[in-house]
């Protein structure tokens, strides 16, 4: 998943980045809402972590135009303060959910996983399709009972695809999902990890197609 992150206190955002990619997320790291809403701008996000004191504004500010730009992305509130009206204020605004700082990094991991789910219009973070049962939490996947390896960018792309079966993504667009600004990618790197996942998925009934000139989509071939 890609997440954007808007906090401006730098050691609460590098720890929160590196638990995230340790997790295998992408992170894009914005410290005000200038730098926020020119990453929305040029890029696509899964989920949008938002602090609400920010040096240039009121990161409610940011939510509302959001909204109003009718952009769906789930957006999490990160902040100090805990009022009820706060918290109340931040929801009708289109807020998903609010956590309250300090938190533990684990809380708003599963917090994530609950937005995403309720994102997609699952209650479960198991994906049972074609003969592949995986879960995006544990980061494990088996293939007709059989477990099956996978790289934390194997994993992220097949949750991709596996959330979003039968879209078809094109290359840049699977390469700005799992990517951040500031990894150095190789053309041919999407290929690769296409063709690994390929190997893998060979004994279920999923199947990625290639479609020429416009990308690659995950069908269910029964």
């Amino acid at each position: 998943m890609k997440f954007l992150l808007v906090e401006d206190n730098l050691e609460l955002a590098n720890a929160i980045t590196s638990r995230m990619r340790l997790d295998g997320h992408v992170v894009e790291h914005a410290e005000n809402l200038a730098d926020a809403t020119a990453f929305t701008l040029t890029s696509e996000f899964d989920l949008i972590l938002l602090d609400i004191m920010l040096p240039d504004g009121d990161g409610r500010t940011f939510l509302k135009e959001h909204r109003a730009s009718r952009l769906d992305t789930p957006v999490i509130i990160l902040t100090a303060r805990s009022q009820v009206s706060d918290r109340i204020g931040s929801l009708d605004l289109g807020a998903d959910d609010y956590i309250t700082k300090p938190f533990d990094h684990a809380e708003l991991g599963a917090r994530c996983r609950a937005v995403l789910r309720r994102k997609a219009g699952t209650s479960q973070s198991v994906i049972e399709v074609g003969g592949i049962v995986f879960d995006a939490v544990a980061g494990k996947m088996a293939v007709r009972g059989k477990p099956v390896t996978l790289r934390n960018r194997e994993l992220r792309l097949l949750e991709l695809l596996l959330n979003a079966r039968g879209q078809v993504f094109s290359k840049q667009k699977l390469s700005d999902r799992l990517f951040s600004y500031d990894e150095d990618v190789s053309e041919n790197a999407i290929e690769v990890y296409i063709g690994r996942l390929r190997k893998h998925l060979e004994p279920s009934d999923l199947s990625i197609t290639t479609l020429r000139g416009l990308g690659y989509r995950l069908d269910h071939d029964a």
